[in-house]
């Protein structure tokens, strides 16, 4: 099986080409210009660098949100759009559970993904050592969040941007808490994930993928405010 993967979903334009749960190549661009700009010509990059035409895909994969809201509405319509033309499923993968992935993890741990939306606000995600969701994800004051996630016993590891920010908050609670180096969201974890989601067989179609947004946009929050 042969699958593109891309992630928009933060700062960084990442796409990867796996063959079934292997990542074959990975194209990442972070240079400050917009997802809409870069996708496209990252996506061609890497179908060249390894002789993968259009028509020779699988499956598509790419990640939903949270994170940019701009970012994930380019990555969507982007990956429709391909998937449609071709006729192919899509694996929709939400950027938490991406996340998680970058935790390595041979012993019972719970894992917290953690994306930064500004604001002392956050994404986040609790996950098992095997990257099942054991919570809802939420879109919190990072206090709320905190709050939620102190019943939480045992081996806990923190990633993502928002465990970045606020690592001294998290440690003023849990004062055991490991933090994954890794905090960088990529289409390679995408990929992964969906590979996972083809054989679970949970994937989506061009007309029945849509964005996850846990929050309203900051446009429309200053519009309801007004």
């Amino acid at each position: 099986m042969t699958i593109l993967a891309i992630d928009t979903s933060s700062e960084i334009c990442s796409t990867a080409i796996l063959k079934d749960n292997n990542v074959v190549d990975i194209n990442d661009l972070n240079d400050g210009r917009t997802h809409s700009e870069n996708l496209l010509s990252l996506m061609e990059e890497i179908l060249d660098r390894n002789n993968v035409k259009l028509n020779d895909l699988d499956l598509v994969a790419c990640s939903v949100g949270p994170g940019s809201f701009t970012g994930i509405r380019i990555g969507v319509s982007s990956i429709k759009a391909i998937a449609e033309v071709l006729d192919i499923p899509i694996a929709g993968v939400n950027s938490l559970e991406t996340l998680a992935r970058n935790v390595s993890v041979e012993e019972k741990a719970t894992i917290v993904s953690m994306i930064d939306a500004k604001n002392d606000q956050i994404y986040g995600g609790v996950f098992d050592e095997a990257y099942n969701q054991k919570d809802p994800l939420c879109a919190d004051n990072i206090d709320e969040f905190l709050e939620k996630i102190s019943y939480i016993p045992g081996k806990i590891i923190f990633v993502g941007s928002g465990a970045v920010k606020f690592k001294d908050k998290i440690l003023a609670i849990h004062e055991d808490a490991i933090f994954e180096e890794n905090n960088m969201q990529s289409a390679a974890k995408v990929g992964l994930m969906g590979y996972k989601k083809y054989q679970e067989g949970t994937l989506d179609t061009a007309d029945s993928i849509k964005p996850l947004y846990l929050r309203k946009s900051q446009a429309e929050r200053m519009k309801l405010e007004k």
